[in-house]
């Protein structure tokens, strides 16, 4: 086994990236990362009925969005290509011929309906169906037109070591013969995975501990290969936000790059995904892809299943929107708020930030709330008026404060605040800062009406007052 440590993430292309196999290419490049060692994408495409047109291309983007980078690919090349396994069909064969000639693979002689036959028997007799006990005695020579099973050679328990669960261990009923290439030419996955990860030298293998069902089966084909076999990090579920089972698409999993149309920042979900079911330790919970990689380590991984929390993501975006530049924020806030200028956008950027905890959330806010600021609204007299004040009274207390604001100073909010408050909690805050409110943007519920004189600026500001003013007189 190599001395550089080697890791691959190795998804199938069929249209879909769950959360749960970008949490694996994550762990997968944070291992190699950590130890200046090699990641490596590949794609497992032996399975034709299920692919999906342009997923490799898909699987790239997904990863490329989050920084998961790779040092050998189908992109790429590298030393090893190629990286999809259907265009690696010359290297199973070579290992399936070394398995017939050891006489540890044989062509599989039985039909679907004979097989339905053992199993049925297998359920009246009510025991477990092996398919190796109907191996044939005597083999024929494997011309590709049926399945090549692979015959285990030694029925016996199997104890191996997980870097995560510790020590495992199966009994022999986990052992059975089971099938190396299909009759299309295609390898199973069972088959083709042990070969690719000898063959690129893959020193650490993260998974799902829904492989840990076949590891006896890996590992029987490992020592019928003489192969050393890799380390094996079985990694903890993902679990739907009631907590009770696995995450899937009918409990709302969404594909990767959902999140990114939604305007979810790629570090956000990168620190999301890695805390599901890793933690490094201390209270630390905000963390960037740097501080992610040389942190992690394969002792702090969970056992237990992790609980996809949509509100703790939403927390974790807003807080690394938090951590960009306002330049940075400024840039997208204006990709999603064209129609503003610069000088509002600058003036309402911390509030802005502060309202939302996705980008995405913009496109809403853009249309609904903010649209008093490019122009006047069309403002309900009747609305301007307090309930427990009349038409008079929410005139005298526009016109005074206009009167503070002809000479203020609008260099910030707090400035303007400071001119204005002084007289709201003398006369009522409700019945001096609603009127001013609805007068400025024509709505209930905005953002503070300080905010909105600083955002339009001091003419803007004086003429809606007026405006309101002239109409309570009509």
């Amino acid at each position: 086994m190599s001395s550089q440590i080697v890791t691959r993430f190795a998804p199938s292309p069929t249209g879909f990236m769950h959360v749960g196999g970008v949490r694996t290419a994550l762990y997968a490049w944070a291992w190699a990362r950590k130890n200046n060692g090699k990641f490596i994408l590949r794609i497992e495409d032996t399975d034709k009925a299920r692919e999906v047109e342009g997923s490799i291309e898909h699987i790239m983007e997904s990863l490329k969005w989050l920084g998961i980078t790779w040092d050998e690919g189908p992109d790429i090349g590298g030393i090893n290509a190629p990286y999809i396994q259907s265009q690696r069909l010359e290297s199973y064969k070579k290992y399936a011929n070394i398995l017939i000639k050891k006489g540890l693979a044989y062509p599989d002689p039985y039909s679907e309906e004979e097989v339905t036959t053992f199993r049925k028997k297998a359920e009246e007799e009510k025991r477990a169906f092996l398919y190796r006990e109907y191996r044939p005695k005597v083999f024929d020579e494997w011309d590709g037109t049926k399945p090549l099973r692979f015959k285990v050679p030694n029925i016996k328990e199997y104890t191996w070591s997980d870097a995560v669960r510790g020590e495992m261990s199966a009994g022999v009923e986990a052992l059975d013969d089971f099938i190396l290439i299909k009759s299309d030419g295609y390898p199973t996955y069972n088959f083709a995975h042990i070969i690719d990860d000898y063959e690129m030298g893959v020193t650490h293998v993260m998974r799902a501990d829904e492989f840990i069902a076949s590891t006896p089966k890996f590992l029987s084909l490992y020592e019928a290969l003489d192969f050393v076999p890799p380390v094996l990090v079985t990694l903890p579920p993902i679990l739907g936000e009631e907590g009770n089972k696995k995450l899937g698409k009918r409990d709302g999993a969404k594909d990767i790059l959902e999140y990114k149309e939604e305007g979810y920042l790629p570090e956000a979900m990168l620190n999301f995904l890695a805390f599901l079911g890793w933690n490094p330790g201390g209270e630390k919970e905000i963390m960037t892809p740097k501080e992610i990689t040389e942190s992690f380590s394969l002792e702090k991984i969970h056992k237990a299943g992790a609980m996809f929390d949509e509100k703790k993501l939403l927390w974790m975006n807003k807080e690394h929107i938090r951590l960009q530049s306002s330049d940075t924020q400024l840039q997208t806030v204006k990709s999603y708020m064209k129609d503003y200028s610069d000088d509002i956008l600058n003036k309402l950027l911390p509030t802005i930030i502060d309202r939302i905890s996705t980008y995405g959330e913009l496109s809403s806010i853009e249309t609904s709330e903010f649209r008093f600021f490019l122009n006047r609204p069309k403002v309900d007299i009747e609305k301007v008026i307090c309930k427990d004040t009349g038409k008079d009274e929410a005139k005298k207390h526009l016109e005074a404060v206009k009167e503070i604001l002809k000479d203020a100073d609008f260099s910030s909010v707090d400035a303007i605040k400071k001119l204005i408050m002084p007289y709201a909690e003398e006369h009522g805050k409700g019945n001096v800062l609603w009127p001013l409110r609805m007068s400025l943007s024509g709505q209930e519920k905005s953002v503070d009406p300080f905010t909105i004189c600083y955002a339009l600026g001091k003419d803007e500001t004086i003429a809606r007052i007026d405006t309101v003013c002239n109409k309570i007189d009509s």
